[in-house]
């Protein structure tokens, strides 16, 4: 009798022991997943900004570009230079607001596909609750 007591008893340890180290180990890989997962989306980010700005320098110079020549088309229809300029330089740029909102809004959409959550810890700790149930009578 006492064996079996003496067994149940180091059963009982061993399941508390081993659902503590499986705790332990859950929570390890929840915080190097969350870690990758800033990392990444921060690399991202960062590579997004840099980016944008060698571009906008770029693409100011080319709008300016586009603006003059647009407003040189006006002024050979007959407008005046200043109306001519001036209407050049609105119709590019609500065309680049347009271009500029849409990016904005795909990069958006991209960053929300990707969870924060560590969904490969979330599995496992349902994997865990049923081992620990079906061993628990």
């Amino acid at each position: 009798m006492k064996d079996e007591e003496s067994s149940i008893v180091y059963l009982l340890k061993k399941l508390r022991d081993d659902t503590t180290a499986l705790v332990r180990d859950e929570i390890s890989l929840a915080k190097t997943e969350i870690s990758e997962k800033i990392a990444i989306t921060s690399r991202n980010v960062g590579y997004l900004a840099a980016g944008a700005l060698v571009a906008y320098a770029a693409l100011i110079l080319i709008l300016q570009g586009f603006s003059f020549l647009l407003g040189g088309l006006f002024i050979l229809w007959g407008m005046n230079e200043a109306s001519a300029n001036l209407l050049g330089f609105l119709i590019v740029g609500a065309v680049v607001g347009v271009i500029g909102a849409i990016l904005i809004v795909k990069a958006l959409d991209t960053l929300k596909k990707e969870p924060l959550t560590p969904t490969k810890t979330a599995e496992t700790l349902k994997e865990d609750k049923e081992w620990v149930q079906s061993k628990v009578p």
